[in-house]
């Protein structure tokens, strides 16, 4: 995989700005680490009951996840040519503004600080509550501490851990991105051995395979209800383009990119179609029916109440894992976005000492802990999930502009399979765009609306900020 160390570099001088102020010390083993421990949250030990419940077919469910898989891969293939072109903090928010401009890229940035990169954290950090109750239940969300009705108010003890969890998370980016990731990829590596658990004492207790059902859902609407499965899938996979946000802090960034993306996409689709296979052998499709903690259920059967237990502790630090990672990346959109002045200029400030952008840091993770004290689960990751699949979409559509626009930019990178994979991602994208419309309508207009919201707040910031940016900055 690489090299698998992140060796801390000489610091810049203080007086740099931007990307020039911090520390290009991840490598492409800890890139490769930061994609998969960034995607694997708490979504496979959590939502595949859910998806057994509406398709009731074992084939479509295990079809759905190799789909979803192909997707991200495809997803992978496009961004990386545009993380290689442009190696610069901000991610996504930098491949629109190449491609369409300032306000397509502001809007992105202000779904994302919003609600796409917060609430995702945010939706993380309730699922790490969700199973830190296991080892403390009276910190479960069972226990109310304060309701409002009239304000449709209520705040939990798994908020209130939910917030905590957070809180850490930031604390550990606020010193210094070589421990973050250190820890982060340590993490990574735990969570990925405990998930490796299931299918294999799956296979090794339950030699025989799983019942063969029909492909199409025995349901009312299949096509509906493969819909509905593929936004959680797409939420288990949610966080693979999240990578380019720290590029400004990546070694070799044209080279460890595109790397570290295919990788990690490629391995997390092996993992996920093993776990769900290790699910069915474990349980089969009516068993997994409705179980919200199917990794737990499915560790209990197969080794008894100590798998529970085992099962808790692994979600608790994946999670938790996560959101290091998470943190990580939000605060990197705020701080791309101050720094070509989008933003409060605070928010653009790098640490004398650790060399993180340590405002921008504590801001997002305010707001994501906000999120989590009062949002669901459920709510917070249909959210997400829509307003993803909208900027992918777009994402995906740029690089057919830059192909044209920025013929002469130097391309480390070149997407394989172009245009099909490429045109593969988008129409996929636009299909479960508009049947998350369809099957979700008051969450997707919702997200629509928040995006919406960024408008009156691009023109506000056009015109009391300057329009000048830094050099460097198209």
């Amino acid at each position: 995989m690489g090299q698998t160390t992140i060796e801390r570099d000489r610091p810049p001088p203080l007086s740099a700005h931007g990307d020039a102020a911090l520390v290009r010390a991840i490598g492409l083993g800890g890139a490769t680490l930061l994609v998969i421990g960034n995607v694997i949250g708490s979504a496979i030990f959590l939502t595949s009951g859910t998806m057994a419940a509406e398709l009731g077919s074992a084939s479509a469910l295990v079809a759905v996840w190799v789909a979803g898989g192909l997707l991200s891969l495809a997803g992978g293939l496009t961004f990386a040519e545009m993380g290689a072109m442009f190696p610069r903090s901000g991610g996504l928010y930098v491949f629109l503004d190449e491609a369409y401009g300032a306000l397509p890229a502001f809007l992105f940035g202000w779904a994302g600080l919003l609600i796409t990169l917060t609430g995702s954290c945010s939706a993380v950090a309730v699922g790490f509550a969700e199973y830190f109750s296991y080892f403390v239940p009276g910190l479960g969300r069972e226990r109310v501490l304060l309701s409002i009705p009239s304000a449709h108010l209520t705040i939990t003890a798994a908020g209130v851990v939910a917030a905590a969890s957070l809180a850490i998370a930031a604390a550990i980016n606020y010193v210094g991105v070589s421990a973050a990731t250190r820890l982060q990829g340590g993490l990574t590596v735990v969570k990925v051995a405990g998930l490796a658990a299931i299918p294999l004492l799956a296979l090794v207790l339950h030699p025989a395979s799983p019942s063969v059902t029909p492909f199409l859902p025995p349901v009312q609407s299949p096509v509906s209800a493969l819909g509905v499965a593929m936004i959680a899938v797409l939420w288990a996979f949610d966080g693979w383009y999240y990578l380019p946000f720290s590029a400004g802090e990546i070694r070799e960034p044209g080279r460890v990119i595109p790397r570290a993306l295919i990788a990690g996409i490629a391995l997390l689709c092996v993992i996920y179609v093993a776990v769900n296979l290790g699910y069915l052998f474990a349980l089969d499709i009516q068993g997994m029916r409705g179980e919200v903690r199917i990794a737990e259920r499915a560790m209990t059967v197969l080794v008894g109440s100590w798998g529970a237990w085992f099962m808790a502790s692994i979600v608790s630090l994946s999670t938790f894992g996560n959101n290091i990672a998470g943190v990580l990346f939000a605060s990197r959109a705020a701080f791309a976005m101050a720094s070509d002045g989008r933003l409060i200029p605070r928010l653009s400030d790098v640490h004398p000492k650790y060399r993180t952008p340590h405002v921008a840091i504590v801001v997002t993770t305010i707001w994501s802990a906000a999120l989590a004290l009062t949002g669901s689960y459920d709510q917070l990751f249909t959210y997400v999930v829509f307003a993803m699949v909208l900027f992918n979409m777009l994402g995906g559509l740029a690089i057919f502009q830059l192909r044209r626009t920025h013929a002469n930019v130097p391309r480390p990178y070149r997407t394989w399979g172009y245009p099909w994979v490429p045109l593969t991602f988008v129409a996929s994208s636009m299909l479960i765009l508009l049947n998350t419309l369809l099957e979700r309508p008051v969450e997707s207009l919702l997200g629509l609306a928040l995006v919406a919201l960024g408008l009156p707040m691009f023109w506000c910031v056009s015109r009391s900020t300057s329009r000048s940016r830094p050099a460097g900055r198209r």
